[in-house]
């Protein structure tokens, strides 16, 4: 069901081709959520990975990917080429990063919003008008607390409900709504919904949820849409969960960064097979 979604690559394809896509977050103590996500995106097929941090410590090199580029949030602000902005990975909830939330929801660039800016929309409703207003496509990727603080509920609730309240966030934000968990549930605005079905409990660790925004993200700045992306996305982030554990790599201490590398694989064998066909 996924084949027909894969971005393709011709022989004469450049790295505008793909898409530029921006990371936004990393406070203090956090950056290395920030880079989790970009290198995600660059690995599962980005043209251009940029990733902004709030600490003032940032890192101004990833030197294990030196391919993403690291502006200052303020720079990122004046680029026009972004096709999609990631922000909420390690973003806090400082003055600055409500300042930088809204600043992108007003923007008509296609957004992915996850974790703490996700937690900020739940404490501060106007944000939540400005996502339902967006006339650009928008994924936020919560999982069940998260929901329940958007939802003013609790996560019991969540997980006793999680395609109804998938929906509910779906429709009542304007946007594809991704609820992580056991069997990730995509629900999309207009009522339709899919649940993943790959994935393991390796997949519970520090980071996870970062690299598949990044994933996400890069699918939507390489041309799908967002609930393309989002299924697609999930499906890739425990497909490759799923192949480590065959590889004996979980699932205890299976790490956020060998996903990366294997999501990577994953996306790479589906090219391979629709070729093929």
């Amino acid at each position: 069901m996924f084949q027909p979604a894969l971005p393709p690559r011709q022989t004469d394809a450049h790295k505008g081709s793909f898409g530029s896509i921006a990371i936004v977050g990393g406070d203090a103590g956090m950056v290395g959520a920030v880079l989790l996500a970009a290198r995600a995106a660059l690995l599962s097929g980005a043209g251009r990975v940029y990733a902004a941090m709030l600490a003032n410590d940032a890192p101004k090199v990833d030197l294990t990917q030196p391919e993403i580029m690291l502006p200052s949030v303020a720079d990122l602000n004046q680029l026009k080429q972004l096709n999609v902005v990631v922000i909420g990975p390690g973003l806090g909830q400082s003055k600055i990063a409500i300042e930088l939330l809204e600043f992108w929801l007003a923007q008509t660039v296609p957004m992915l919003i996850d974790a703490d800016a996700l937690n900020l929309m739940a404490q501060h409703p106007h944000l939540a008008v400005l996502c339902k207003k967006r006339q650009a496509e928008t994924v936020i990727t919560p999982h069940a607390g998260e929901a329940a603080r958007l939802l003013a509920t609790t996560s019991e609730d969540i997980q006793k409900n999680r395609t109804e309240c998938a929906l509910k966030l779906a429709k009542s934000l304007h946007v594809t709504c991704v609820l992580k968990g056991a069997g990730s549930i995509c629900a999309h605005s207009d009522g339709t919904w899919f649940i993943n079905t790959t994935g393991n409990p390796g997949l519970a660790s520090g980071g996870t949820g970062d690299v598949l925004s990044g994933i996400i993200g890069s699918l939507m700045a390489q041309g799908l849409s967002a609930l393309d992306a989002a299924k697609l996305g999930v499906y890739l982030h425990g497909a490759a969960a799923d192949a480590l554990l065959t590889q004996g790599l979980g699932p205890v201490g299976l790490t956020a960064s060998e996903l990366v590398l294997e999501a990577r694989n994953i996306i790479n064998q589906l090219n391979a097979y629709k070729s093929i066909s």
